[in-house]
């Protein structure tokens, strides 16, 4: 196992590195995690390719260096063009889980002919909440936001107004007040939220890409999700020529 950065301009991406396989993966875990994420089917995988398991920006190790100023897209195609001329990698399969999904589908926008395969466990990305462009477009609503760091209580009176007009489920409340529950998870949602922004996926550019270069999709939902629903992967799925869809109890 091999512990490393790669550093670009002021950003530091930590991955650990695993196997010897001739095939290579690509793994961004999903918000609230590291790397450590998928330690228990590494062992499994690594039998079939050599792992390159990230923490993301503001999780685990990794670090970005410009505060609240987005990353953008040729940024991160920077840092994983390091990536792949450190180690004369000319072909690789992505996995993303929830975030991480949003990462896998960058990554494969900006190096399509080099994607060998992609596979998806309730990404986000795919369809952009209501709540979502509110909280980060508009500057406004985006200081506003930021306020919750410190001030708690003004999500708790939000919560509880949209629960009584029935705009928020009770399992999606408490998912998100589990995310929001100490000020350094309020911290890492406002800056994950608002620097990954610009990180949009463009589902008709993805499914274009996708169905030219005949590159093999897996999607993974789970049928109770009220966060990543089966029914908003349509906007992708739609656009593909081919797909394997598994909807998980």
């Amino acid at each position: 196992m091999t512990e490393r950065f790669v550093r670009h301009k002021k950003s530091l991406l930590h991955y650990k590195m695993l196997g010897s396989a001739d095939r290579t993966l690509f793994i961004f875990h999903g918000f609230g995690q590291d790397h450590q994420a998928f330690q228990s089917i590494s062992d499994t995988l690594s039998a079939h390719y050599t792992l390159f398991v990230f923490d993301l920006y503001f999780h685990g190790k990794s670090e970005w260096g410009y505060d609240e100023m987005p990353l953008e897209k040729e940024h991160w195609k920077e840092t994983i063009r390091h990536l792949l001329e450190e180690y004369h990698i000319e072909k690789f399969a992505l996995a993303g889980f929830s975030l991480g999904g949003k990462f896998a589908l960058a990554t494969a926008e900006l190096f399509p002919s080099q994607t060998e395969a992609i596979f998806l466990l309730a990404p986000d990305g795919i369809k952009t909440s209501f709540w979502y462009s509110l909280a980060t477009y508009p500057i406004l609503f985006r200081k506003f936001f930021k306020s919750m760091i410190t001030h708690p209580g003004r999500l708790a009176v939000i919560i509880r107004f949209l629960e009584s007009l029935g705009l928020m489920d009770k399992g999606l409340i408490r998912f998100v007040e589990h995310q929001m529950n100490t000020p350094e998870k309020r911290r890492r949602v406002y800056y994950s939220w608002v620097v990954f922004r610009r990180l949009v996926v463009d589902v008709k550019i993805i499914a274009g890409l996708v169905n030219h270069y005949s590159i093999p999709v897996t999607l993974i939902i789970g049928k109770y999700d009220k966060v990543i629903k089966a029914k908003n992967m349509d906007r992708l799925l739609k656009r593909l020529e081919s797909f394997r869809l598994e909807i998980v109890e």
